[in-house]
């Protein structure tokens, strides 16, 4: 029991490292502001399903308050502290039965926790890079982006479930042989 204890917590401990690490990058590459956040969910992954919802959420809690302290850019890491807990919302979204319900419901948490993100950026925060970027922003360039948000966020949901998928089929034997 207290073997398999410490092998838990050493490989939580390991993969939340990794996507502290991927989140440190986010702050030094630009473009990276929503492609390191993503991949540290999808690190996060096998957390999620080799040791339950529980050290999920742990792990999450833990990357974010690092990515808070740590990472440079701070809309890298408000992305990923709003967004980084969704691979343990996913599921019980996927459990709605009707495809366009379902959909629905994603776009909503989306919308709602985009939203709620730059609104604490740009009137909590007030961090001068972000508003300086929504300033000179047309409302029909916001809409675009806002679409383009929300194709991104379907492509990042489609990923992690092939991803949940991948580590289910083929990786977990790579880690946890049996015997």
């Amino acid at each position: 029991m207290m073997r398999r204890k410490s092998r838990e917590v050493a490989f939580c401990g390991v993969l939340a490292a990794l996507a502290s690490a991927i989140l440190l990058l986010g702050g030094v590459i630009p473009a990276a502001t929503y492609c390191c956040p993503i991949l540290a969910m999808i690190v996060l992954l096998p957390v999620l399903e080799e040791f339950g919802t529980r050290m999920a959420w742990t792990a999450y809690v833990a990357v974010s308050i690092l990515a808070l302290l740590l990472v440079a850019d701070k809309e890298t890491a408000a992305v990923y502290v709003f967004f980084g807990g969704y691979p343990m919302i996913q599921p019980l979204l996927n459990r709605i039965r009707l495809r366009g319900v379902r959909l629905t419901a994603k776009l909503a948490f989306c919308n709602l926790t985009v939203f709620a993100l730059y609104a604490l950026l740009l009137n909590l925060f007030a961090l001068n890079a972000v508003v300086q970027e929504f300033q000179g922003m047309s409302r029909a360039f916001f809409i675009v982006l806002l679409l383009l948000g929300n194709f991104l966020f379907l492509a990042m949901d489609l990923a992690l479930a092939r991803m949940r998928l991948l580590w289910n089929k083929k990786l977990r034997k790579i880690f946890f042989p049996r015997g």
